[in-house]
C-alpha cells in the first residue's frame, strides 16, 4: 500500500476544513455563519427557511444591514438586532435571510474611514456579491423578490445600495437612515423612481435625526417616488425593534416583486 506523506495530509485537511466552513450550507430552519477568503466579499449569516426542504420552488431572500455598533469581525455581534437577533431566538421565517458584517478599519474620523455601509468605496458593493454568489449556489433564490433593509447605518447602506444597482431589488425598507451622503440626487431618484419603499422613523431619534430622512424623501418624491412613511411618535433611536417584531411588515415586503409598477430589471 502506498503511503501517503503527512504534509499532504495535514494540507488536505485544512482545504477541506476551508472548503466545508465556506461552502456549507444550514439545515432548513437554521442558521449558520459564512467566512469567504475572497476579497469581494464579506462574513455573513445564512439563514434557509423551512421550506427550502418541503419546497423545490424559488424563495424569497431578504438581506439584512446592520448599525454602526456591529460592525467588527465577530459575527455574534449582528445577532443583537433585526432578523438574526429573531432567528437565533427560535423565530422561523418563509424566506432566505442573509446578514453581512462591515468591517471596521479602526480609524476614528468618519471623514477618512472607508468601513461604513454607507461609503460608495466600502464594502456595500460586497453585499451584492454575496447576493449573487448565493443565487448561484443555492439555486433556490428568486431573483424578482430579493429585498433589502437595514438599520441606522444600515439604512444608510440601503440608499446607497438600491441607489448604486437600480433595478436589482424588489422593495427597500430603510429604518432611521438617510440617502443624504449620495452626491448624485439623479441616480437616486431613478434607482427609486418604481421601487417599493417603506421607511421608519421615531420623532425623538437624535442620532439620525427625522429631518435627514425626511430631506431624502423629499428627493424621492420629487424624483417620482412613491414612499410609504412610518414615524413612530415618542421613539427615539430604535425604530426598528417596533419594525421587526411586526408581522405586518415582513406581509407588505413580501408582497412585492420586481417588475411590478415598472420596476424593470437591468438583466
Amino acid at each position: 500500500m502506498k503511503k501517503i506523506p503527512h504534509g499532504t495530509i495535514a494540507l488536505a485537511c485544512i482545504l477541506l476544513t476551508q472548503l466545508g466552513s465556506f461552502a456549507a450550507q444550514p439545515e432548513a430552519g437554521k442558521m449558520i455563519q459564512v467566512s469567504p477568503e475572497q476579497d469581494d466579499l464579506v462574513p455573513y449569516w445564512l439563514y434557509l427557511p423551512r421550506e427550502h426542504a418541503t419546497s423545490k420552488e424559488k424563495l424569497p431572500v431578504v438581506i439584512f444591514l446592520h448599525g454602526m455598533g456591529e460592525r467588527g469581525n465577530n459575527l455574534d455581534r449582528v445577532l443583537v438586532h433585526g432578523p438574526p437577533k429573531l432567528i437565533a431566538k427560535g423565530k422561523h421565517f418563509p424566506f432566505i435571510m442573509i446578514a453581512p458584517q462591515c468591517p471596521n478599519d479602526g480609524r476614528k474620523g468618519r471623514g477618512s474611514a472607508k468601513s461604513f455601509w454607507w461609503h460608495p468605496e466600502g464594502p456595500i458593493d460586497k453585499v451584492k456579491n454575496i447576493i449573487d454568489f448565493e443565487k448561484k449556489r443555492l439555486g433556490r433564490i428568486d431573483p424578482d423578490r430579493v429585498y433589502i433593509t437595514g438599520l441606522s447605518m444600515g439604512g444608510f447602506g440601503t440608499y446607497q445600495i438600491v441607489s448604486r444597482h437600480p433595478g436589482y431589488f424588489a422593495a427597500a425598507a430603510p429604518i432611521c437612515g438617510h440617502g443624504n451622503r449620495i452626491t448624485d440626487k439623479g441616480s437616486l431618484q431613478k434607482a427609486f423612481a418604481n421601487l417599493p419603499v417603506w421607511a421608519f422613523h421615531g420623532d425623538r431619534d437624535n442620532v439620525v435625526r427625522l429631518a435627514d430622512q425626511q430631506k431624502t424623501i423629499k428627493v424621492l418624491e420629487e424624483g417620482g417616488a412613491t414612499i410609504k412613511f412610518t414615524v413612530y411618535p415618542g421613539v427615539g433611536h430604535d425604530s426598528w425593534t417596533r419594525t421587526y417584531n411586526n408581522p405586518d411588515f415582513y406581509k407588505w415586503l413580501l408582497s412585492q416583486k420586481r417588475n411590478q409598477n415598472g420596476n424593470e430589471s437591468p438583466e
